[in-house]
């Protein structure tokens, strides 16, 4: 999910501005209009640049999505590795984690939902062909969550028997679940619901002392 050679190393300021820009319209018109709904003309005009400015950054649709793809994929990733988190290796930065995940969802009204699992939703099987982009951005994230569950459990927080990778299923289904039913149904507790039951799933498997 790393932004690309060119973008990290030839881009001004400017142009990373603006790269981001398109890709935040292309972004928005494709949970609109699907990909098929969307041509690169009318992310242009959403982004207000010009085609030689599209072509230089995306040089086809197929790149344009790809990337809009690998872009969510890592919001969605930094909003996981946040300091402020410590790396999700605690029962104390998980509770953290779902209250932030609650509040953010609470402050934009429940309204788009969490923009790389929407994006996925729209694209996964309209899109079959960027379906290893998706999941690759999914294993990402699932992947955070391993670590922190792996590492509590090496300090003996948890018991041996505990699975990081299905305690990683378990936490990141909840959110994305829970996300789209309070996005669906416009009130918290489906969110809060799942986070709080995938939270003490995994505290069922504190080591006893």
């Amino acid at each position: 999910m790393a932004e690309t050679a060119v973008s990290a190393e030839r881009l001004t300021s400017k142009g990373r501005a603006t790269r981001a820009r398109i890709l935040q319209a292309a972004a928005d018109l494709i949970l609109k209009n699907g990909v098929a709904g969307t041509q690169i003309d009318d992310v242009r005009r959403a982004a207000k640049v010009s085609g030689s400015q599209m072509t230089h950054y995306f040089r086809d649709k197929q790149t344009l999505v790809t990337e809009v793809i690998a872009w969510q994929a890592q919001a969605t990733l930094d909003n996981h590795t946040q300091e402020v988190l410590g790396g999700l290796d605690s029962f104390e930065s998980l509770r953290l984690w779902a209250r932030l995940v609650a509040e953010g969802q609470e402050e934009q009204g429940f309204e788009g939902g969490c923009q790389f699992g929407s994006l996925a939703g729209q694209l996964v099987e309209s899109s079959p062909e960027v379906r290893a982009d998706l999941a690759r951005g999914f294993e990402q994230l699932l992947g955070v969550f391993r670590k922190g569950m792996l590492a509590m459990r090496d300090r003996g927080e948890l018991r041996r028997d505990a699975d990081p990778e299905h305690l990683a299923h378990v936490l990141v289904s909840a959110m994305q679940g829970g996300i789209l039913l309070s996005q669906t149904l416009r009130r918290p507790q489906p969110l809060r619901d799942a986070l709080d039951a995938a939270i003490a799933h995994a505290e069922s498997f504190t080591a006893a002392e």
